[in-house]
């Protein structure tokens, strides 16, 4: 392992450490999320790269015990599947819906919580895309829902500010689980 994502893995462990209240399910988007181009325009011989961070915050979190998906509507999966393969991502998704839709994800996450049976206000959700972050706050409002719109892909900064609003706004008496995080 690089040791650069060592160290992001190393810091995300420690940060994720410092909560009481952890997600049991993180879904992350593909294209503008955890790398940075879209797979429609990329080829399946090219070699794959992710965010910076990206990789060392998904080990962080198997580590810590927090399964994670992936929710993607990109139209050719075929070569977003490779890409997870190539960069050997693919084992550590308990769940890939990756298809192209016209339902901004509600279909994906109504797949992963049925494989998953982990119930909705217990998972985040990390989207480059505001149309499918409110189409799932939406449809299913016990999601609690955060959400990053950054121009850096998932960072380590983004998962201490997600974890600190999902320990403190957390409340499972309440309606009310899901929060949007915008990050410009």
């Amino acid at each position: 392992m690089e040791e650069k994502t060592e160290k992001v893995k190393s810091e995300a462990v420690q940060i994720i450490e410092a909560f009481e209240v952890l997600p049991k399910l993180v879904v992350f988007d593909l294209d503008y999320t955890l790398w940075p181009f879209y797979c429609e325009c990329r080829s399946k011989r090219e070699i794959p790269s992710l965010y910076p961070h990206a990789k060392g915050i998904l080990l962080a979190l198997k580590e810590k015990g927090i399964d994670i998906a992936i929710a993607s509507r990109s139209p050719t999966a075929d070569i977003a599947t490779a890409f997870l393969n190539k960069l050997n991502l693919t084992p550590m998704f308990v769940s890939q819906e990756i298809y192209s839709s016209w339902t901004h994800k509600t279909d994906h996450f109504q797949r992963i919580h049925s494989r998953t049976s982990v119930p909705f206000n217990s998972m985040l959700f990390f989207d480059d895309e505001n149309r499918n972050i409110q189409a799932v706050i939406h449809t299913y409002l016990l999601l609690t829902f955060l959400s990053m719109k950054i121009k850096d892909g998932v960072r380590r900064f983004t998962i201490i500010h997600v974890l600190h609003t999902h320990t403190h706004t957390f409340d499972v008496n309440s309606l009310d689980h899901h929060r949007c995080l915008k990050w410009e």
